[in-house]
């Protein structure tokens, strides 16, 4: 019985610590990637700026002022416009 407590203590530190604010990260990423609109300035993993020309479920067509390109949803990384 003494030994499961350090492992149980262990347990709620690592879910404290890493576990549950990584998935609050994961669910505002969610939130922003299902909240993405056409005219919404942003920014991709890679970097590259642009403004959302077209989009369905899972790609975006990206206009970055030379031309369009074609991302898929979770590339976007920030959205520039928002408040």
């Amino acid at each position: 019985m003494e030994a499961i407590i350090p492992l149980l203590l262990m347990f709620a530190i690592f879910y404290f610590l890493l576990i549950r604010p990584q998935q609050k990260r994961q669910k505002k990423v969610r939130e922003m990637h299902s909240a993405l609109q056409k005219g919404d300035k942003i920014v991709t993993i890679g970097g590259l700026h642009g403004t959302i020309d077209a989009m369905d479920e899972d790609v975006i067509v990206i206009d970055v002022g030379s031309g369009k390109l074609t991302f898929d949803r979770q590339a976007v990384r920030d959205v520039l416009n928002k408040d």
